[in-house]
């Protein structure tokens, strides 16, 4: 596969010359929006504030009262935000009494947050959406289900979502579900259902994108080649720097760019980091065992944890282990088929030097700094998913 040539960039070093490379950055965002695959705010909102919004003031800086949502409209601004896939989550176990009410709940959150701060955020629902209102100055804020428990498996439900504003599904999240194989859950079908499959046919004929993210190598393989819209993967990475199932083969990157999709980089120590997985491994182990050791003492099983971490304290990764992922997806895809979906708020601890949404135009300066040429760079902060939505809008169009 031929690249475009690559412009050489000026090494970043300290004072002006890092200083340059984000103000040419930020320059470049000016006109291209860089949309973010995947913010769990809502999932953080709930869980932590029960879905109050009055708990928390958007529109300051909510590190003091939330450590762990890493968003709010300051640092969004900060970091030149365009465009936000929100995502719509709730943890698999719920499906067994019905998640599509909480789903819809958390829509309604979304929804919600839009209209309070209608200043600063306003609902896409197209790809021209995300144009105008980056154009206008507000962050276009666009809505991801997460799992496909979601929808509890009716097509109904799903169309319901999609006409409320979701505009792309997770097939499977943690678990395995009615409609396909997660990477980390059991194999149930290998790989996509027959109920999956029919899913797939109407999020194409509805113009929903079809996020692979989760899934199954089998489940990828089947939706990669029964979609008739290109699929994206809203956040992972690379399984040949970071040896997770949840992160993506070179085989189905190779296919993903076959077929014009696009894999949205995250920023979860564990799938970016090799040794992250490994250390994460361990501990969950460790878990399990001390678990087992106090089934009915939760308080000493998180002491008996606590010591093990300080004995153990496990490895972070970085800003530049983050763009290591990028430049193998585009060595190995094109840089038509990368962008970037962070996960903040779906993970603890953040990779050095991406602590927050703030922290999104110093990835795109060191991206600069390897010599990629600004179209290039521009193609990843927003241009690329912009593409999928629109051949994915066309193609419902068509049908």
């Amino acid at each position: 596969m031929k690249h475009p040539k690559r412009e050489k960039g000026k090494k970043i070093g300290k004072g002006e010359g890092e200083d340059q490379l984000i103000l040419r950055v930020k320059d470049l965002l000016r006109d291209t929006p860089l949309i973010d695959g995947h913010n769990d705010a809502a999932w953080r909102f709930r869980k932590e504030h029960n879905n109050n919004l009055e708990a928390i003031d958007f529109s300051c800086d909510t590190s003091a009262l939330n450590p762990l949502l890493k968003t709010d409209i300051p640092r969004l601004k900060s970091g030149c935000v365009g465009g936000q896939f929100w995502s719509v989550f709730v943890p698999d176990a719920w499906a067994a009494q019905g998640a599509s009410l909480s789903v819809r709940e958390q829509i309604d959150l979304v929804l919600q947050l839009v209209r309070k701060y209608p200043e600063d955020l306003e609902l896409a629902l197209t790809s021209d959406d995300v144009i105008h209102i980056h154009a206008s100055g507000k962050i276009a804020s666009l809505i991801g289900l997460e799992g496909g428990h979601s929808i509890d498996g009716a097509l109904e439900h799903l169309r319901e979502f999609y006409f409320l504003g979701a505009r792309y599904m997770t097939l499977a999240c943690s678990e395995s579900n009615d409609l396909a194989d997660s990477a980390t859950g059991k194999r149930l079908h290998g790989g996509l259902s027959p109920f999956g499959k029919e899913v797939v046919r109407e999020m194409n004929r509805l113009g929903m994108l079809v996020d692979l993210s989760h899934a199954s190598d089998e489940t990828m393989r089947q939706a990669l080649d029964l979609s008739r819209a290109p699929v994206i993967f809203s956040h992972s990475s690379s399984r040949a720097l970071c040896n997770s199932p949840r992160n993506v083969p070179d085989d189905i990157l190779r296919i993903l760019a076959e077929k014009n999709g696009i894999i949205m980089i995250t920023f979860v120590n564990m799938f970016v980091r090799e040794e992250s997985r490994k250390h994460h491994a361990l501990y969950e182990q460790e878990s399990r065992r001390i678990k087992d050791l106090f089934p009915d003492d939760p308080i000493r099983v998180g002491e008996e944890l606590k010591k093990w971490e300080q004995i153990n304290p496990g490895f972070h990764a970085s800003l530049k282990d983050v763009a290591d992922h990028i430049d193998h997806a585009c060595k190995i895809a094109g840089f038509d088929h990368v962008g970037i979906g962070s996960d903040f708020g779906g993970f603890r601890t953040p990779p050095a030097g991406l602590e927050d949404v703030s922290c999104f135009p110093a990835l795109l300066a060191e991206i600069l700094n390897r010599g990629y040429a600004p179209e290039d760079v521009k193609k990843i902060a927003g241009e690329n998913i912009l593409r999928v939505m629109r051949v994915a809008e066309r193609i419902a169009e068509r049908k």
